[in-house]
């Protein structure tokens, strides 16, 4: 049996965060990456649903229990690097639901070795993942 490197990690500050989002909002949440206005490349989350997900993102797996997306384009630069998603003080200036407690998620990253490079766990297509 195949064991497949996670593309998206995750700290335990950011679960934390996360366990308080869930239980103030009535949906389960999701993440995306876009790297365009706003916040640049910084990870925003929304509940499930309220950002629409399409052809030209791309599900990187799952983050805590939360659908991770990242815009194709921004993809590209980042296919070759395992993200860990933290947590730090201050206000960005997204559309993200962890705004109003002081707080930004943001992204901590690495290469992958060469070895996990060939165990990656698959993605598949925004439309893949709406249509399974």
């Amino acid at each position: 049996m195949q064991v497949y490197v996670p593309r998206v990690m995750v700290t335990e500050e950011a679960k934390a965060v996360i366990d308080k989002l869930k239980k103030s909002h009535d949906n389960d949440l999701m993440f995306h990456q876009s790297g365009g206005c706003c916040d640049g490349s910084s990870p925003m989350c929304f509940e499930k649903g309220d950002f629409i997900v399409g052809g030209s993102d791309i599900w990187m797996g799952e983050v805590y229990g939360c659908d991770f997306f990242m815009n194709e384009d921004q993809f590209d630069y980042w296919k070759h690097t395992q993200l860990t998603l933290d947590v730090v003080p201050g206000r960005g200036s997204s559309f993200s639901i962890e705004i109003p407690m002081g707080l930004r998620f943001m992204i901590r990253s690495r290469l992958f070795t060469t070895e996990e490079l060939d165990r990656l766990n698959p993605v598949i297509t925004g439309e893949e993942y709406l249509a399974r």
